[in-house]
């Protein structure tokens, strides 16, 4: 073949190349930017039917792979959409609609999403060294960190997206947390705040800094926290069971009752740790209302739902006589007066005629002598007697208040009636001195021996 010849098809195939290089250069954008205008419109699906044509004639378009990935995002395909992308980081060219950290930053997300943390954190962390002024990308990281009980990292991380970008409210929630669990209660107060300052409506910082103003019997401040934090679907049932937490720890039974009736009824899982706390706490405000019925009818639910749940078994055990044993549920839940009379009674039926009645916190307090001497002037020696209704086990603190006060009113002898028993130390202390103790299982012996129909009949002669 002629050399001149040979000259031309050389030339004519170089001019044929960059021909199609440029129809390339000019065609492949303009495709793009149809793409992206589609997608601009929702128009997702012609905008990856276009993306898929691009592709099959130049497989290495990074572009076109990343357009297409946010088309498969838009129509909840992000299965698909983390495969693209995968495809982006493999080709690695950057650029156009590509940019680098928009991508690293959708990448990670999804890994995230498929429960990949481990390549959601090298994400990250390349995020972090492409823009390392952006705080949010600390923030992802460290919450990584965290969720990967790491939480010294994390708090790295936290505190250097704070410091990058202080009105961070989610990521002073977030170090706040942290060091809750850690214990670090003061430290994390004023992360909780920090929060609500940047953002009065962070309902989980309004929750948690409710718990550290209980913790710390502010409960004034804390019932406000909790309030706040019921506006949240979240912690709603959660917080209505703290407030009536709180209300418990103030006395103030009949309000805590008033909150925890409202978490049963909001509640829609009968098994969840706070529903079966709510039922606890309710069936304790109950008890100390003495109305036994409701208490049981809460333990018996919640032993249902979980038999070994806290003393829930041994309180069921422990007034099981209610539901066959009338005279004792009459001792326990009685008003004042007939609660009265039957002290009163339970005392003449020991041989002691009573000189004086006083209530006490959770039953009555009675001075008596004894009924009969053998002696003319032999003088009568009073006792002290105390008739308690208390759901708890007597401990021995009370029995050591109990002799204090035989020695201010300068009695030599007492007694002390109650409903439940005796602690071992209780026992103890009572031993050595002149204290005579009645349990439950005695009280319920002499209160057969009674003439119940005598007390109803003393009741309606002082009405």
């Amino acid at each position: 073949m002629p050399p001149i010849i040979i000259l031309v098809l050389i030339i004519g195939i170089t001019l044929g190349l960059i021909t199609i290089f440029m129809m390339k250069s000019i065609i492949g954008p303009k495709k793009l930017t149809t793409v992206s205008n589609f997608q601009k419109q929702g128009k997702h699906s012609s905008a990856v039917r276009l993306v898929k044509q691009i592709i099959e004639k130049d497989p290495r378009n990074s572009e076109a792979h990343y357009l297409l990935a946010l088309s498969y995002i838009a129509q909840n395909k992000s299965e698909i959409a983390l495969m693209e992308l995968k495809k982006v980081n493999e080709i690695g060219n950057f650029g156009g609609y590509c940019k680098e950290n928009e991508f690293r930053l959708i990448i990670g997300e999804l890994f995230e999403q498929f429960n990949q943390p481990e390549e959601a954190l090298k994400e990250y962390i390349l995020l972090i060294k492409l823009m390392p002024t952006i705080g949010e990308y600390y923030f992802k990281a460290g919450k990584l960190f965290e969720n990967r009980n790491k939480p010294e990292k994390a708090v790295q991380y936290y505190r250097k997206a704070i410091q990058l970008n202080p009105r961070l409210s989610h990521v002073h929630f977030s170090l706040g947390y942290i060091l809750y669990r850690g214990k670090k209660n003061i430290e994390a107060k004023v992360e909780f705040e920090a929060a609500l300052k940047y953002k009065g409506d962070n309902y989980a910082a309004h929750f948690y800094l409710g718990k550290l103003q209980k913790s710390n019997h502010d409960y004034i401040p804390a019932l406000l926290s909790f309030e706040k934090a019921t506006r949240d679907q979240e912690f709603k049932v959660k917080a209505l069971v703290e407030r009536g937490s709180c209300y418990m720890s103030m006395k103030s039974f009949d309000k805590a009752i008033i909150e925890l009736e409202r978490s049963i009824k909001l509640s829609t899982n009968a098994t969840a740790p706070e529903t079966l706390y709510a039922r606890y706490f309710l069936a304790a405000c109950n008890e100390q209302e003495r109305d036994f019925e409701n208490a049981i009818d809460q333990w018996e639910e919640i032993y249902s739902k979980k038999p070994n749940f806290r003393d829930v078994a041994e309180k069921l055990s422990q007034y099981q006589e209610l539901r066959t044993d009338d005279r004792m549920k009459d001792y326990l839940t009685s008003g004042t007066s007939e609660f009265h009379e039957i002290s009163k009674a339970l005392t003449n039926a020991m041989g002691l005629n009573i000189t004086e009645l006083n209530d006490i916190s959770n039953g009555c307090e009675i001075i008596a002598v004894d009924g009969d001497t053998k002696w003319r002037g032999t003088r009568k020696m009073p006792k002290l007697i105390w008739f308690l209704r208390v759901p708890d086990m007597i401990s021995d603190s009370i029995i050591r208040s109990f002799h204090e006060k035989m020695r201010t009113l300068s009695v030599t002898r007492g007694i002390i009636v109650a409903s439940t028993n005796f602690s071992r130390k209780a026992q103890e202390y009572a031993e050595s001195r002149p204290i005579d103790l009645v349990n439950k299982e005695n009280l319920q012996k002499n209160l057969k021996e009674l003439n119940f129909k005598e007390i109803q009949n003393n009741l309606k002669k002082k009405k």
